[in-house]
């Protein structure tokens, strides 16, 4: 059967499509939990299921999305490629295409390519985090990892090692070991209940003592792994102190630092690279998700005195994936053309100035955060009695019912945090000024309706 013979009027319910998928799926799917329906069609930023309701997407496939869905530059390039006769699987074989794409790639990279090279990987962010970590290990002849509470780096065997969520890795045993976890900084949620700058300067000041002091019980690791901004940790950002001084301790002591870029990266954040805002250059970047312009892609950049490898000392079948090289490069090309990083600063700006508001309207609402369209707002239970630093205790159970309330309101959009409580918006980075607006009232709208529905009238 094609694709063109699927004719989605024939049965045309959701719960025709969600009931199939649960008889021929594993119990591992998620998203069709929060958000059961069954996509007929997509443009831009919005999406239609087969009952022909549509929806405003504010995942934009937890970010992968960067120009939306359907983007003409990117069907084009599809088109083009199919019709070019071109291979559509090279294993790393070169062609005209992946020569555009990785020159282009390399050019937003600090120092572009006589100060980087790539490495393509298996097209997922996971394989690509594996890849750097085993580089690290190679490059330094060391085995540890330092990582960082709140951090999303896979779900692969070693990369599930080095995130910080425990609900995944606590069915898990034997995880890599050598991981070493430290706290990460958080404005709202202060891991050392310091807060504000004086927590900030007693963390970065922390880390710089726990790799230089030789009394830390911890040997010299091979790689430090982070997020410039916590995507899944619930939009947690670095402060531009803490990285730079990251940055500066791990080039004096010879170990990789490797930023992930899978979620933040390719101007969500309102530059190319999240790790921009603090003007560092990382040794390894980590990009999938946006990179493949909607199909699935992941490389690594890697500073060259760092590229250690023996000839396939990684592999991968499908790291050449031409389709996606080609509707990488259409959205390399469109990003800048159409300035998106301005766009995104700009609009996130205005969702977090009127996510403030809300929050005046709705204390639930305890703190709006983020850069550019990578923005979340942490629902807590205002009833209760704050702590010492004025944080309210999270509300999971209201912060479940908004994202419920969302989607009957049309919107889609993913919680993400410790325990769930951090509403996420991971818009794409083409949204209008009216769709932002269009966005927040469908937001609004379901932050009351939800209160009503947990707490009672209010």
């Amino acid at each position: 059967m094609s694709v063109t013979s699927v004719n989605p009027a024939t049965n045309s319910t959701n719960e025709y499509y969600l009931t199939r998928q649960s008889q021929m799926e594993s119990n591992v799917r998620s998203y069709p939990r929060k958000l059961p329906l069954a996509i007929a069609k997509a443009q831009g930023c919005w999406v239609t299921d087969v009952e022909g309701t549509k929806y405003l997407d504010c995942l934009a496939g937890a970010g992968t999305l960067a120009l939306g869905h359907n983007h003409p530059a990117v069907i084009q390039s599809i088109q083009d490629t199919i019709n070019s006769g071109l291979p559509l699987h090279t294993l790393d074989l070169t062609t005209p295409l992946k020569d555009a794409f990785t020159e282009s790639l390399l050019s937003y990279l600090p120092g572009g390519k006589e100060e980087y090279c790539l490495q393509f990987c298996g097209p997922s962010g996971a394989d690509a985090t594996e890849a750097a970590i085993k580089l690290a290990k190679t490059y330094t002849g060391r085995g540890s990892v330092i990582s960082f509470s709140g951090g999303y780096h896979g779900m692969t065997h070693g990369s599930l090692a080095m995130t910080g969520n425990l609900s995944a890795k606590n069915a898990v045993n034997n995880l890599m070991p050598g991981v070493q976890f430290m706290p990460y900084p958080h404005e709202y949620r202060c891991p050392l209940g310091i807060g504000g700058e004086a927590g900030v300067d007693a963390l970065t000041y922390y880390f710089e003592q726990f790799i230089e002091d030789v009394e830390s019980g911890v040997t010299k690791p091979a790689a430090v792994i982070l997020e410039a901004i916590q995507g899944e940790g619930g939009v947690v950002v670095a402060p531009t102190k803490w990285l730079q001084k990251i940055r500066e301790v791990t080039e004096r002591h010879n170990i990789v630092l490797i930023l992930d870029e899978v979620q933040a990266g390719f101007s969500r954040s309102g530059k190319m690279f999240a790790f921009e805002h603090a003007g560092i250059e990382p040794d390894v970047v980590v990009m999938s998700k946006a990179v493949g312009g909607s199909l699935p892609l992941a490389v690594l950049g890697i500073k060259r005195k760092f590229d250690a490898w023996q000839p396939a000392g990684h592999t991968g079948t499908f790291r050449g994936n031409q389709l996606a090289m080609g509707t990488g490069l259409a959205t390399l090309n469109v990003i800048k053309e159409q300035n998106l990083a301005q766009n995104a600063q700009e609009r996130g700006d205005f969702i977090q100035a009127e996510l403030k508001k809300l929050a005046q309207e709705f204390p639930c609402i305890g703190h709006v955060r983020g850069r550019g369209l990578m923005i979340g707002f942490e629902i807590v239970d205002e009833r209760q009695q704050p702590n010492h630093l004025g944080a309210y205790p999270a509300d999971s159970q209201l912060a479940a019912a908004i994202q419920t309330a969302c989607f009957d309101h049309k919107l889609l959009l993913e919680k993400g945090g410790r325990g769930g409580t951090v509403i996420r918006l991971l818009c794409p980075l083409i949204i209008t000024q009216e769709e932002c607006v269009e966005a927040i009232a469908r937001i609004r709208a379901a932050i009351a309706e939800a209160l009503v529905a947990v707490r009672g009238a209010q």
